[in-house]
This record gives C-alpha cells, structure tokens and sequence, in this order.
C-alpha cells in the first residue's frame, strides 16, 4: 500500500478524531452547540474554497445540483453534527468517538434499503459485531457512559449513513471537493438560523474561544476534509476506508490525554467490537 497515501489519511483520521475533544473543551469555555457549529462552517467554507480557488477548481454548482449540495449540508450534515455534539454533553468524546463509528455498517444498511443492494451474512454479521460493542459499551455502564448519549449518537451515526447514501447519487456527476464546498456553507446557513432563532448564537468573546472554533474549523474539518481525498486517490477507496477506522482510536486517547477522560476494559472491548463490525464490512466490499 502506497505509504504517502496511508499517511495522508491517518493525517484525516487524526484530524477528524480530534472533534470530540476539541468540542468538550469548547462547551467548557461555555461556547454554545450553535456557535461552535455556525463558526466551524463558516470558517471551513472560507478554507475549503480559498485551497480550491487556489488550485483552480472551484465553480459553483446549478439548478438541481446546487439544491442538492446545499440540502445535504442544511440537513444531513447540520442534523449529524447537532446530534455529535449534543452527544458531548452526555458522554466522553472517547465513547462518543467509538458510537458514532458505527456509521459505515449503517451506510450498508441504508444501501440495501434505497439502492437494493444485497444484505449478505456478512452485513448482517458486522451489524450485529457493532451494535454489541455498542451494548457492551451501555450495559457494563463503564465511567462516561450514558444511555441517552448512546441513543442521541446513534441516531448520529444513522444520520450520517443517510447523508452518505444520499450524497452517492450526487456524487455520480459532482467533484467530492466541489459537493463539499457547497454543503459546508448549507450546515453553515442552518446553525446561523437556530442559533439566531434561539438567542444562543454569539460570536467568540477571547482568543482561547476563538482558538477553539478556528481549530475545530480547521484541524477537524478542513484539513481532513482534503487529505483524505488526497490519500483516496492513492489507495482507493477500500483501503482509505479501512485506515480511517483509526479516527475513534485517536478520539479515546485523546480524550484520555487531554481530558483526563478514562478508558476502561468495557471500552475497550466495545470499542473493538465497533471497529470489527466496521472492517467486517468495509472488508466485505472489496
């Protein structure tokens, strides 16, 4: 496997595994879920179409492309996000990190359903791997772990199966790069309205809050947004997939570097069940 390319995506793996924890210290600070969110996506818009106007490759989507990229991004995107960082409030990043991995087994599921793709023994065995880490996580009630939360940040991770599956017809005649473009200003417009609508919607008032927002607009949104597909065109899609199931890893060890957080034998058991359920069937698709 090419090396520059499992990097690259290690790099969005620890990028994107960095949200949790960055999201705990912003609600520390007192920083409201519409004002993290509003600000990460204004901010990663400016990223994202700065780096792509730079290289030439900006343009802007019409008629039925532009509503979808913007759809996606008002309401799948802004829906999962909403829902992973409610999830904080509940849980440690670590555990939200590991739940909301289950995602790809339910991408597989709702490809069944929408795109009638076959459900093998294989789906349903990685559905079943994932959902026991799961419950394994819950029941042995391990230190951070919360039923709500594991309810609020599954329905994040069914969220974001549905954005995924979504987003593959989009993809058929659109640039990742450009889709994304588009959805971030789409999840953007969402949190400006909520936050407005709800009085919780403020700009940053230090540097450390403003430090916050611009890290997680930036270091887990931005960046790993473009390294990931940078690795993708150098390992296909089937590798960077399975490299990216270090991304809940990073998360915990995060949490418990930086927050203190604690990692028990329950979360470490439920933990590699997730992931095995997760590379059971990202496996299986090769």
């Amino acid at each position: 496997m090419d090396r520059v390319g499992t990097a690259l995506v290690l790099v969005s793996a620890a990028g994107f595994g960095t949200l949790g924890v960055l999201g705990e210290l912003a609600a520390a600070a007192g920083l409201s879920i519409p004002t993290v969110l509003a600000f990460r996506f204004l901010l990663a818009t400016l990223v994202v179409w700065l780096v792509l106007g730079a290289r030439g490759r900006l343009h802007l989507l019409r008629g039925r492309a532009l509503a979808v990229g913007v759809a996606l991004g008002a309401v799948g995107y802004a829906v999962m996000s909403g829902l992973f960082f409610w999830g904080l409030e509940f849980m440690t990043a670590g555990l939200v990190g590991i739940v909301r991995y289950t995602y790809p087994v339910f991408v597989v599921g709702a490809a069944a359903v929408r795109l009638d793709e076959p459900v093998t023994r294989r789906t349903v065995a990685s559905l079943g791997t994932a959902l026991a880490g799961v419950a394994l996580v819950t029941g042995a009630d391990p230190a951070g772990a919360d039923s709500r939360g594991i309810a609020v940040v599954l329905a994040a991770a069914v969220v974001y199966a549905g954005y995924i599956t979504a987003s593959r017809s989009a993809l058929a005649t659109v640039d990742p790069q450009v889709l994304t473009a588009h959805v971030l200003p789409g999840a953007a417009a969402s949190y400006l309205v909520v936050g407005t609508a709800t009085g919780r919607l403020a700009a940053p008032a230090t540097d450390y809050e403003w430090a916050l927002v611009a890290a997680i607009a930036v270091v887990a949104t931005a960046l790993p947004i473009f390294t990931f597909f940078a690795g993708l065109r150098r390992i296909g899609a089937s590798n960077a997939s399975i490299v990216s199931t270090a991304e809940p890893v990073i998360t915990l060890l995060l949490g418990a570097a930086v927050l203190g957080e604690p990692i028990t034998p329950a979360t470490v058991v439920g933990g590699a069940l997730v992931l095995g359920g997760v590379l059971l069937v990202q496996t299986g698709a090769d």
